[in-house]
């Protein structure tokens, strides 16, 4: 192995009794994309390097993070990446070998395990991380990989297909790969002969006799080598922000409430008034629907439930209708940043049959809430005689709400 290209220079100190180290190779020229260093290209509005350290930092097995740049790059790559963790700063050599050496020298003397990871790669995650560690722990080596999806052909030097590849069995590897310290080391001595042709850590192994497991990765694990690969992490990125973005934002309520029967008092329900039955005893018009579909909306949004927004002991609210109460609602639900995706309500008790007022009641409360008669359905189901519900004595009625947050 060669001796040091150059002094370690740590960014910030690395604590002490290092199992794990990372080493992160970033000293390639990457003439393929073109005049602009790759690594160091914008992407999601960070370098795409700085986004490979990021996943090796939140990475539970990673312990110290060696970073691999171009000699004389150290200033500048420090001052791109802005990093505010850990990182200890060495500078590569020409060919991919000796710059692995050179973190290879650079990591903790305690170090029992070495992952040599790709700057190039910013989607790894930290599972992907962890799942090629693991298997490096049990069997020394391991390096993530995913299988061959296309049919591969050989090609003579003129564009003639010389014969079709079996793609079975065949893997294309990719970086995270960890390697026990010992075994890492006599790779790298013999990568170090012929560095020109050693293109990763695994294939000097693989010549010493030494079994390397594979860790399956994935397609969306993409290297940065071409300007469209750039473009393609960019769209990866911003597919996976929406679906974690979009499911981060969702929120579920659910309401209940309960009346009895007040014979003096008319019957309202989900807005609308039905003529011939008892009403509802409650402070205001005791529209159950209406009232559990507040609680659900107030629970989504985490605003308490309606006696906090209506308490009952305020005279104001005496007598108020549940269309004005849900409008004030929704106003209260739209200025805490939510949107109602979808409300579905349950009338329970023996009568009075909801399906001749179905459409009209989703209507009146659909126009209370300002949304769409689409997003609210509605059913009735009884207790089958038994309790206050089924003596007759009352009504109950339950939302849920499904909701998303609009705002950050």
């Amino acid at each position: 192995m060669t001796g040091r290209l150059g002094e370690p220079e740590a960014i910030e100190p690395q604590a002490n009794n290092i199992r794990v180290s990372s080493v992160v190779v970033a000293a390639g020229q990457g003439q393929r994309f073109g005049s602009k260093p790759k690594l160091l290209s914008l992407l999601a509005g960070r370098p795409v390097l700085w986004w490979a350290l990021k996943a090796l930092k939140e990475s539970p097995k990673i312990q110290e993070t060696i970073l691999v740049v171009p000699p004389g790059q150290k200033e500048t790559f420090a001052s791109k990446l802005s990093l505010d963790w850990a990182v200890t700063m060495v500078e590569g050599g020409a060919y991919r070998a000796q710059s692995v050496a050179e973190g290879f020298l650079a990591s903790s003397p305690t170090a029992e395990i070495i992952l040599v990871h790709d700057g190039a790669r910013p989607l790894t995650t930290p599972a992907q991380i962890s799942q090629t560690i693991e298997l490096a722990e049990r069997y020394g080596a391991a390096i993530l990989a995913i299988p061959v999806r296309d049919t591969l052909k050989r090609v003579s030097q003129d564009g003639v297909i010389n014969h079709t590849v079996e793609r079975a069995n065949l893997w294309q590897a990719q970086t995270p790969q960890a390697f026990k310290k010992p075994l890492l080391e006599m790779a790298l001595k013999l990568s170090l002969k012929h560095p020109e042709v050693a293109t990763d850590e695994a294939i000097s192994l693989e010549r010493l006799g030494h079994l390397v497991r594979i860790a399956e990765g994935s397609p969306r694990n993409l290297k940065i080598t071409f300007p469209e690969d750039l473009a393609m992490a960019e769209s990866l990125m911003s597919e996976s922000a929406l679906e974690r973005n979009s499911i981060d934002r969702l929120r579920v309520g659910q309401g209940w409430d309960f009346h009895r029967f007040d014979p003096e008092r008319p019957l309202w329900l989900g807005c609308v008034l039905l003529e011939g039955q008892p009403g509802l005893l409650g402070h205001s018009d005791a529209d159950v629907l209406a009232h559990a579909l507040i609680d659900a909306l107030l629970g989504a949004a985490g605003l308490g439930d309606i006696g906090v927004l209506f308490p009952p002991e305020d005279e104001k609210w005496r007598g108020a209708s549940g269309s004005y109460l849900l409008g004030l609602t929704a106003q209260a639900f739209q200025e805490a940043g939510f949107q109602l995706i979808n409300a579905d309500l349950t009338l329970i008790g023996q009568s009075p049959r909801v399906a001749p007022q179905r459409a009209a009641m989703i209507l009146a409360m659909a126009k209370a809430l300002g949304v769409k008669p689409s997003q609210l359905s509605l059913k009735a189901t009884t207790t089958e005689k038994m309790g206050f519900v089924g003596r007759g004595e009352g009504l109950a009625a339950g939302a849920t709400v499904l909701a998303q947050k609009t705002t950050i």
